[in-house]
């Protein structure tokens, strides 16, 4: 009898242990899933792979991005004319000023970030997101402010011609003034994609950008707001999709689960964010100055020259969209390695990603060779417009390799941490821009087609310098990690 007691108090224990194992295991499973949905460790697995999955919604996000502005082109080039689409042209890469500053410093939260992931520094993770918000709307109401303020002093700087000063002026102040909506949702965006979300930015971006075409529409045809009307647009659907991604991430991730003890100021924090983010927005910035100068420039050869170039940049903005996802995707990839100290896997994925870029940029200038006329038209019906577009787009696409190669090594450094090259990036995309202008345009008597010629030949000084220095910072990486 005993024994039989013994043997039932055992088997009732044992089917106890059982429950209690199959509910832990359930748990751990239940919380390893939400892991795998809302975040992606990139120091295990295959790299072409993760690299593959995680850069494919970024690039669907950046195509949509670029939905923005090309909708604004097309509704306003084809309902308001090509003095419209010049004045909006003209001082595109002005807005773009500010709004890069912005991204540049959300990118440099986003490599702390990663860095903090691929550690497996969760509550240092958690204080980073946490400080960011300081940094963020700093930044991003700064540049409000600021873009607001000079709109007119820019304009004419920008030696714009009189016929297009009106629709240059509307447009920029309206989308300088919701500068802080863009900090807002690029600075969300590079924190999800520092813990490896790239999904969530993309579902708002996709909503933002429907909105925008629909209010488009709406504002400049329907409602005859002109060129106010497609700004207004952009800036509403800028606030749709950074509120509604602050929204989604907070109720589903749980590194943004945060404690009021993580909203406490962390002086160390706050100087890595600026320590890299600093450099990086000066790196985007001297990228748009680089531009603006070329703007201005070519604003001097009036409205049908600038439309054109104006309609090839916003091409140009969609072809380069897949070398940008690659980018953003190996920064992530680097700043994570790093993290972990994995720099066999950095340096294989920046080859692996340098082989897609080779391809992609074959395929591209060959659809461009063959659609080239077809592509301009899209925007503007005027033949003298779409000839000088065309011709402007070949020589561009001659290089895209080049252009392509800048993005995938840039990625790696800037996700490294390498603020040094940042620096020196910025500034030779300046001097590049200003040393070939003048001999191409001037020297040479190139005219305008020397705004073209100068883009490729800016494109492959800094690929080749992006290579050294990548081959150089790695080596300096891997040997000081060997003599700790």
């Amino acid at each position: 009898m005993g024994e039989r007691s013994e043997r039932i108090r055992r088997h009732k224990r044992m089917s106890e242990e059982r429950i209690v194992e199959k509910v832990l295991n359930s748990t751990v499973s239940e919380k390893q899933l939400n892991r795998k949905e809302h975040v992606m460790d990139m120091t295990e697995g295959n790299s072409l792979k993760l690299i593959m999955k995680f850069s494919i919604p970024l690039l669907i996000g950046n195509l949509f991005q670029q939905v923005y502005s090309v909708v604004d082109s097309v509704v306003v080039g084809r309902h308001l004319g090509a003095n419209a689409l010049g004045g909006v042209g003209s001082v595109g890469m002005i807005s773009f000023l500010f709004f890069s500053l912005c991204s540049g410093m959300a990118a440099g939260i986003g490599v702390v970030i990663s860095k903090y992931f691929g550690a497996k520094q969760d509550d240092m993770v958690k204080k980073a997101i946490a400080n960011a918000v300081y940094v963020i709307l700093t930044v991003g109401i700064l540049m409000s402010v600021l873009g607001f303020c000079l709109t007119e002093p820019l304009i004419r700087l920008m030696n714009t011609p009189a016929e297009t000063v009106p629709y240059a002026y509307t447009y920029m102040k309206i989308t300088c003034a919701f500068t802080v909506a863009v900090a807002v949702y690029n600075g969300i965006s590079s924190i999800l994609r520092a813990l490896g979300d790239s999904r969530t930015p993309l579902i708002f971006l996709m909503i933002a950008s429907v909105i925008n075409a629909v209010l488009d529409i709406i504002l400049v045809v329907y409602l005859d707001m002109g060129v106010a009307g497609a700004a207004y647009a952009t800036a509403f659907s800028q606030i749709v999709s950074g509120v509604g991604s602050i929204v989604y991430a907070v109720k589903t991730n749980s590194y943004f689960k945060l404690r009021r003890e993580d909203f406490r100021v962390e002086h160390s924090i706050l100087k890595e964010d600026f320590k890299i983010g600093l450099p990086m927005a000066v790196q985007t910035s001297m990228i748009s100055i680089s531009c603006s100068l070329l703007q201005a420039l070519i604003n001097g050869y009036g409205p049908a020259v600038m439309a054109a170039y104006t309609a090839t940049g916003k091409v140009e903005g969609i072809v380069f969209q897949p070398f940008s996802s690659l980018g953003l995707a190996l920064s992530t990839f680097a700043g994570q390695n790093i993290g972990a100290e994995r720099y066999d896997r950095i340096k294989k994925a920046v080859w692996q990603a340098e082989c897609i870029t080779i391809g992609l940029s074959a395929v591209l200038f060959v659809a461009i060779l063959l659609f080239r006329e077809n592509i301009i038209h899209f925007f503007v019906t005027d033949q003298e417009v779409i000839r000088l577009g065309a011709k402007g787009m070949v020589i561009s696409g001659s290089m895209y390799v080049a252009l392509g190669t800048i993005y995938t090594l840039r990625g790696a450094l800037n996700g490294m941490g390498d603020v040094v090259f940042s620096m020196i990036n910025g500034f030779l995309e300046v001097g590049g821009r200003v040393v070939f202008a003048l001999i191409l345009m001037y020297a040479l008597d190139m005219g305008f087609w020397g705004i073209w010629y100068t883009n490729i030949f800016t494109w492959i000084v800094i690929a080749l310098t992006a290579a050294v220095r990548l081959i150089v910072y790695l080596k300096k990486a891997q040997r000081d990690n060997n003599q700790m």
